[in-house]
């Protein structure tokens, strides 16, 4: 084990720490490489200026004194890191925007604070770019939305259950998810198996987006009263017709 030789006399640098980092995220967080990327954007952020602060991936994989500290095998510690990029944004620290054009497909993270979150909607509207990327960009908000609303909505994301919303994820747009969970709450079946059901019935009719004229309510409301059987059912229930179809 490498020692440290303490902190040099003199003044140094102080990097702010919000409160809540302490009370509310350090007492969630149950993996190092989530505590480490997490405390190096904090650091880092603060290093920035402009209006909006952001990170790429870049950011964290260009320092090698940190990269060395996730591991000694260069392929290993690059894993780690989108790993724990990955459950930084599913936990909600991160703010993660995908930015494609011709030249460019990459992330920038912002710390999900209330400038952060400014940044990202003023982004995805049009009303910000950051120096350097193209007007012709798309900036597409990523999964923390959906793990937020899940939260809010449903009930306390498992390790399990946060890795069957990132298989979904990888098979369903977020807004179809997001729309899904809204169903839910709206037909009071607050369960991820029913939330997957609905996709599948979105996927079957050949779902994309909806329609300009098409609100978020107008959608959910198709979806007023559906409870395939199965899933509003758990192990144990009875076997009753309270499950609808």
């Amino acid at each position: 084990m490498k020692g440290f030789a303490g902190f040099p006399e003199g003044k140094v640098r102080n990097v702010a720490v919000p409160e809540p980092f302490f009370t509310d995220l350090l007492p969630l967080i149950d993996h190092v490489g989530e505590l480490k990327v997490t405390l190096y954007g904090l650091w880092q952020l603060n290093l920035r200026e402009g209006p909006y602060r952001f990170l790429r991936r870049d950011d964290f994989a260009a320092d090698a004194d940190f990269m060395r500290g996730l591991a000694a095998s260069a392929r290993q510690a690059e894993e780690i890191l989108d790993d724990a990029l990955e459950r930084a944004e599913a936990r909600g620290t991160f703010l993660a925007v995908q930015v494609e054009d011709a030249q460019v497909e990459q992330r920038l993270y912002f710390m999900n604070t209330p400038k952060g979150r400014e940044a990202v909607g003023k982004l995805t509207r049009g009303e910000w770019l950051p120096v350097g990327l193209s007007q012709a960009a798309t900036f597409t908000p990523l999964r923390g939305n959906v793990f937020t609303l899940y939260e809010q909505n449903i009930g306390p994301l498992t390790p399990m259950l946060v890795e069957e919303l990132r298989d979904a994820l990888a098979t369903y747009p977020a807004p179809w998810i997001e729309d899904a969970i809204r169903i839910a709450v709206k037909n009071n079946v607050r369960r991820l198996k029913y939330i997957l059901a609905v996709l599948e019935r979105m996927r079957l009719e050949g779902r994309y987006d909806r329609t300009d004229q098409q609100t978020a309510e107008d959608y959910v409301k198709r979806y007023e009263g559906y409870r395939p059987y199965l899933a509003t059912r758990e192990p144990g229930d009875a076997d009753d017709n309270a499950g609808g179809e």
